[in-house]
């Protein structure tokens, strides 16, 4: 079940089919930053299952990271800088930093969001681009994105109960999408 509080405007589809080359782009950034996020977060909450779990998930980011590329060198596109949107920064600005327990819990919501998000959208892509290729691509990472945002929610649990923090930030990640921005990324 999605902890998602509204479905992605139809206007961020639009948009990224109208340009996938800069989507695909900023989903290569996305997936190398995700796990940049999740290898920090073994380091701030080194429990050995935990630890892990999340050494998996870095490790199977990477991988998608790499797919990505994968999808950008087959398309003749180079893999260079390009600026984020401000989605994962507003989110993340809305997350509690202290006492460290409850600075983790939110660090594990705010992901679990970010990933269902990352779900959301890849499924939408999926059933949208006419590029087969493209197409298998976004299919083959939809499940590894459900299993992410699941495994956040489950490790928040462990620094307290996630459920009014899930309620507060989910409230602030719709109104980002609702809001949104007028660039194509991911997560615009």
């Amino acid at each position: 079940m999605s902890p998602l509080l509204c479905p992605t405007p139809a206007r961020w589809l639009d948009r990224a089919l109208g340009d996938l080359d800069t989507l695909l782009l900023d989903h290569a950034h996305c997936e190398k930053k995700a796990a940049s996020t999740v290898l920090a977060l073994v380091f701030r909450a080194p429990e050995m299952e935990l630890s892990g779990a999340l050494s998996r998930m870095a490790r199977e980011e990477l991988t998608h990271f790499e797919m990505a590329l994968r999808e950008l060198k087959r398309r003749g596109l180079p893999y260079e800088k390009l600026p984020p949107s401000a989605y994962a920064g507003r989110l993340a600005a809305a997350c509690r930093k202290r006492p460290e327990s409850e600075g983790l819990l939110d660090a594990f919501v705010a992901g679990a969001l970010i990933e269902a998000r990352s779900c959301e959208r890849l499924a939408l892509l999926a059933n949208a681009v006419d590029d087969p290729h493209l197409r298998a691509f976004y299919h083959a990472l939809h499940p590894a994105e459900e299993r992410h945002h699941l495994l956040l929610l489950e490790a928040a649990e462990r620094f307290g109960d996630p459920m009014p923090r899930l309620a507060h930030l989910a409230a602030v990640e719709a109104a980002i999408v609702t809001e949104g921005e007028d660039i194509v990324r991911m997560h615009a």
